[in-house]
């Protein structure tokens, strides 16, 4: 299996947009909306996130996730002056648990090292990928009460 990193161009928007609803999905089936509103949700969420990131880290690299060259999931992130700060890391459901981020995220913590910075990334305190980054050696350094910052430094 060859987990590679390619940048987004705009034609993988529609591709994006269905890693994004992944993320809601369990969310949202509580939601007694019809598709269409549900799609109506997503698409306005998506691109709403997607602008946030844009403004708010406008040097970050924007990647797709590939396994075999096929697109997998995306990978966000923010090379700051004190912090490399993982945006957002999704990978579809099918493709979870088997192994594919934890290189990803490998990598990035020998960058951090490297550089001398800490590695962190918010995530939902009941997000099952709390876990992988515990085990990883992360850190929770601050909490919103939701969402927790978990930290790495070498």
């Amino acid at each position: 299996m060859s987990i590679t990193l390619r940048p987004v161009t705009p034609e993988d928007d529609p591709f994006l947009l269905r890693v994004y609803a992944s993320v809601r999905a369990d969310e949202l089936a509580q939601v007694p909306w019809t598709d269409a509103q549900r799609e109506a949700f997503i698409a306005s969420q998506f691109a709403a996130q997607q602008l946030h990131y844009r403004e708010h880290n406008p040097g970050a690299t924007h990647d797709l996730i590939l396994v075999d060259e096929e697109r997998i999931g995306r990978l966000y992130v923010a090379r700051r002056e004190a912090e490399t700060r993982i945006l957002d890391i999704t990978i579809l459901p099918e493709y979870r648990n088997q192994g594919i981020g934890t290189p990803l995220l490998k990598e990035l913590m020998a960058e951090a090292e490297s550089s001398g910075k800490p590695l962190n990334i918010w995530v939902e305190s009941f997000n099952p990928s709390f876990r992988l980054f515990e085990r990883l050696g992360f850190e929770q350094v601050d909490s919103d009460g939701i969402n927790c910052l978990m930290e790495w430094r070498a």
